[in-house]
């Protein structure tokens, strides 16, 4: 045996050694008659029995070691030997034959049959194959008969220190808070080593920093990066660039190592104060600037970033707390200040105001650092712009009587120029709201006059604009509205409330109350309406009927006798007068008309007429209408009748010898044209100087009382077409007897004769004189032809 190991190679001393002292326990322990096998050249084998006993004696299986160690990396000048399997059946003849299989078996692992040497033949690699499962068996080198049940062992592969630590998911990137203690955790990086972890230290990992100290420290096993120095200041250095190494061998001399790079950024606390760039600004403004606008901007400075970073501003101070305001920009933390309220360079020129600004977020840890906010100091000056008008109040109410005078005056407006200057105001009226012209003003005074007269019944209001224009700069323009109210006056009298009509029954009694009558008057005194009603003096003595006042305004009519008839009197007449109590009084007489009806004897009116009596007896006026009705429907039968028959004798098809083309209907109705007018009356709008009255539309049945417009007065030597084009679609937009869909207007009046006079030669003269027509032989060539036919005419009339 000490022979055969020492014809091993020396490289494999070592675990050869090791697998020798763990295999001699179980040799010593096994029993004599076992087969061993033993590492290099170690044999497997029986005891040496006679003859008889090995036939007497039951064949044991000899003992088995399950494995074998061979070296990774081996890379010799032959192959390597990696152990020996020997039988106790061989008696060294060359009768047995030894057979290898299973994993590797004959590419990787190749035996000796002869000796059972198995070698290693291709350089093996731990990480890739860690261990291999093979089978040995002894057979006849003759009939290949198995001398013993086949044996599995395990080669492994041993691991040797050839893969360095790595790093996965490096590089990578951190962050830790600045202004941290020491000890803070900035995160954990982690290297793996592809060796084997339980064979000696080739897996055994130490960290170690090679780049970023003093800052930063890593625990040696752990791989723990923590902050190394304290109160580390973003606004000084932002990021820092750290290098970690990975080292096996537990970090002893000779281990291989790997390094990775740590980015570790600071993040922002609140540790630094705004300040203000400068500590007095200054900003001019126009005094016409619009509320809201932007008048200037504000920055304080702040080292901090993101949210640290956000202030609010405020005034605190000064003379126009209320006439300004300040605002944070959330982009740029800029203080806006806007305008509140409309500045006057006439009233106050200029503004001082002490702005502040404060952090939004402030971190306990820094408070002690000082106050987290500034201030400084805003001076606004305002300049002069030129104003438009200043109406004395927003709106204006003005009452008139209905009854005024033309040109009396209803109503003054008064307007200043603020500005220093103090232009001159000119006042008038925007005609676009009031188009019938009711209303002028004086340009100078502003004083309303009335210039046609007002009906409180057809419109109560009237709304107006008045404009005022500086003389000096005619584009300093200002409007205000004017209301104007018509107050009331007696001018209308009252009338009944509905149709004056009454029915009495024949067997009415005397004293009745046949008709009940209330009135109206389109007036509206304060005090409310109050009517009073009498019968004409010459029907005072009247034998038939009474009237008597109620005390709600009513009159009630009442007869003075019973015993009505149709026959003898079928209508009744009487005149009532109705007087208001206005003053001057108005008064009316509505005359009443009563009719004698046939009724029940509940009084329900059946029948007003006197037909009753002259029908046939026992035919009453519900039979002569039953009688009425079946004539009409046989009327419409025979109709129908005839014109079916009309109908079926006409032809359905086209004869053959009928041309097509011949079936062909002409409508040759080209309508009235300019004649037609019975659709629209156009001759007012041929002519503005015509008649300028209301005229109805004749295309449909208007459903309301349009109350016709007062026309516009005629304007002498000259017509402004495009205004009376205005007031007439005005009129025509605003007429509620109009039909909801769009209707042609033509609008034909072409305008009086021009100052230039006319072109046509229609009115020239006729005289011989004025028809000289040589002057186009004068033109050129291409008039000559015209100037020829021209002389022809004139020497024709000459003779």
């Amino acid at each position: 045996m000490p022979k055969r190991l020492t014809e091993m190679p020396t490289d494999i001393w070592t675990p050869l050694i090791i697998l020798w002292i763990s295999v001699l326990p179980s040799i010593f322990m096994s029993p004599m008659n076992h087969s061993q096998v033993l590492p290099g050249g170690s044999t497997l084998g029986l005891n040496g029995l006679s003859e008889e006993e090995r036939v007497l004696n039951r064949s044991k299986r000899g003992w088995v070691w399950n494995q074998m160690f061979v070296l990774e990396e081996f890379s010799g000048p032959e192959p390597i030997l990696v152990g020996r399997l020997h039988t106790d059946l061989d008696p060294g003849s060359s009768n047995i034959k030894y057979i290898l299989s299973g994993d590797g078996a004959g590419t990787i692992f190749v035996i000796n049959d002869k000796t059972g040497d198995i070698h290693a033949m291709k350089r093996l690699d731990r990480e890739e194959k860690a261990e291999y499962t093979l089978t040995a068996q002894a057979v006849d080198r003759g009939t290949n008969k198995p001398l013993e049940p086949p044996s599995e062992f395990i080669i492994k592969v041993q691991d040797i220190n050839d893969n360095a630590p790595e790093f996965v998911d490096g590089p990578y990137r951190a962050t830790v808070p600045e202004m941290s203690i020491v000890g803070t955790f900035v995160t954990k990086v982690t290297a793996t080593d592809a060796d084997d972890p339980v064979y000696g230290n080739s897996a055994k990992l130490v960290y170690s920093i090679l780049e970023g100290q003093p800052y930063f420290s890593i625990e040696p096993h752990t791989a723990i990066i923590k902050t190394a120095l304290p109160n580390m200041d973003r606004e000084a250095k932002e990021e820092y660039f750290v290098v970690i190494q990975a080292k096996d061998m537990g970090g002893h001399m000779g281990g291989l190592s790997g390094t990775t790079t740590v980015t570790i950024t600071l993040t922002d606390v609140n540790d630094n104060p705004p300040k203000f760039a400068q500590s007095l600004y200054h900003f001019t403004v126009m005094e016409d600037i619009a509320l809201g606008e932007p008048i200037g901007r504000v920055k304080a400075n702040d080292l901090d970033i993101g949210e640290n970073a956000k202030s609010s501003y405020d005034i605190i101070e000064g003379d126009g707390m209320d006439i300004f305001e300040i605002t944070s920009d959330s982009q740029t933390q800029d203080g806006i200040i806007r305008l509140r309220k409309p500045l006057d360079f006439e009233t106050k020129k200029s503004y001082t105001l002490k702005v502040e600004e404060t952090n939004v977020h402030i971190d306990p840890r820094f408070i002690s650092g000082g106050p987290f906010k500034d201030t400084a100091t805003v001076k606004i000056v305002v300049e002069d712009a030129d104003e438009p008008p200043v109406f004395s109040s927003p709106t204006y109410l003005l009452e008139v009587h209905e009854n005024a005078a033309i040109k009396s005056v209803i109503g003054q407006v008064t307007a200043r120029d603020p500005d220093v200057s103090s232009s001159p105001i000119r006042f008038s009226i925007d005609r676009h709201t009031d188009l019938e012209r009711q209303f002028d003003i004086n340009a100078e005074d502003g004083k309303i006059t009335l210039s046609t007269p007002l009906d409180r019944e057809t419109n109560m209001w009237h709304n107006i604009t008045i404009v005022a224009t500086e003389t000096r700069n005619h584009s300093q323009i200002s409007r205000v509205s004017v209301a104007i109210k018509v107050l009331d006056v007696n001018d209308n009298a009252p009338e009944f409330a509905s149709e004056n009509q009454a029915f009495l029954c024949e067997n009415g009694k005397t004293g009745q109350e046949i008709q009940k009558i209330s009135a109206i008057d389109k007036d509206d005194p304060k005090n409310g309406h109050y009517f009073l009603y009498s019968l004409l003096p010459e029907m005072v003595s009247n034998p038939n009927f009474t009237i008597r006042k109620n005390e709600d305004n009513t009159l009630s009519i009442l007869t003075k006798h019973s015993g009505f008839s149709r026959q003898k009197q079928e209508v009744y007449l009487l005149p009532i007068i109705i007087s208001d109590s206005g003053n001057p009084p108005m008064s009316s007489t509505s005359t009443l008309t009563i009719r004698v009806c046939g009724c029940s004897s509940e009084g329900v009116v059946q029948s007003c007429n006197v037909e009753a009596y002259v029908l046939p007896i026992g035919l009453s006026m519900g039979a002569l209408i039953a009688i009425l009705a079946c004539i009409i429907l046989l009327l419409v039968i025979v109709v129908l009748f005839v014109t079916l028959r009309r109908h079926k004798n006409e032809p359905l098809i086209i004869k053959d010898d009928e041309d097509v083309r011949e079936n062909i209907i002409r409508y040759d109705d080209e309508g009235g044209g300019e004649e037609d007018t019975e659709a629209f009356d156009i001759a007012t709008l041929q002519n503005p100087d015509g008649i300028n009255v209301f005229l109805p539309r004749k295309d449909i049945k208007p459903d309301l009382q349009f109350m016709p417009r007062q026309g516009l007065a005629p304007v002498p030597n000259g017509v402004d077409v495009d205004e009376f084009i205005n007031v007439r679609l005005h009129e025509a937009d605003n007429d509620p007897t109009a039909p909801p869909y769009d209707s042609i207007q033509i609008y034909g009046y072409e305008g009086r004769g021009s100052m230039a006079g006319s072109l046509s030669s229609l009115e020239s003269s006729t005289s011989d004189s004025d028809q000289n027509f040589d002057y186009l032989s004068e033109w050129g060539p291409r008039f000559k032809r015209l100037g020829e036919l021209y002389s022809v005419g004139e020497s024709d009339k000459e003779t």
